[in-house]
């Protein structure tokens, strides 16, 4: 029988396509100097010590998962970040400059928006519960090093956000986001939000 789970969730350190404020979702790009730096020395905290580590496999997620110290993560392929598809590598300036009417329409759905060639935020949401609760199945805690809009996305199914407007937490992104998932349900529950990663030794 599948039992309730702890699911921490962790966002990759800063890229340097975060840095020029680029979009990024499936494009695979590593760490800067930056976003290395801020993670070195870094740990999670203690509570989370026994959770199995999985990871998104793009490099910036495996990247920060090895910086935090935290070994032969299970790469999963549903915690990659949304695809952004025609839109990733550019700016969201640029993006609203070509078609600003478009964009802001297409924003206004919700779960449902979805850049050309790419997925929506709704099947972003599904995959994650997908992976959740295949994990639910193994009766562990997890811990999962990922992407901004996957923990949006989860953030939404927690709170009934339906990600548009203000989000119902001010998430910082440097933290972990405690959240629980109960299989028999398939839902989300934020448990706490904003743990700080500790100093290791």
């Amino acid at each position: 029988m599948q039992a309730v789970i702890e699911v921490a969730m962790v966002r990759h350190g800063v890229t340097a396509w975060n840095e020029a404020g680029r979009i990024q979702g499936r494009t695979d790009v590593a760490l800067s100097e930056r976003g290395r730096r801020a993670l070195t020395g870094r740990r999670l905290p203690a509570r989370f010590a026994t959770y199995r580590v999985y990871s998104s496999p793009l490099v910036r997620a495996v990247e920060t998962a090895a910086l935090l110290g935290l070994a032969t993560p299970v790469l999963d392929r549903r915690l990659m970040e949304m695809n952004w598809g025609e839109w990733e590598g550019q700016t969201r300036a640029s993006v609203a400059a070509a078609d600003a009417s478009g964009v802001a329409h297409n924003e206004a759905r919700g779960p449902d928006f979805r850049p050309p060639g790419g997925e929506s935020p709704r099947e972003l949401q599904a995959r994650i519960v997908d992976w959740a609760r295949s994990v639910a199945g193994r009766r562990v805690n997890v811990v999962a090093i990922t992407h901004k809009g996957a923990i949006k996305a989860t953030l939404g199914l927690a709170c009934g956000w339906n990600l548009t407007g203000k989000s119902p937490v001010r998430l910082d992104w440097s933290c972990v986001q405690h959240f629980r998932f109960d299989p028999q349900s398939d839902e989300f529950a934020l448990v706490e939000a904003n743990i700080r990663l500790e100093r290791g030794e």
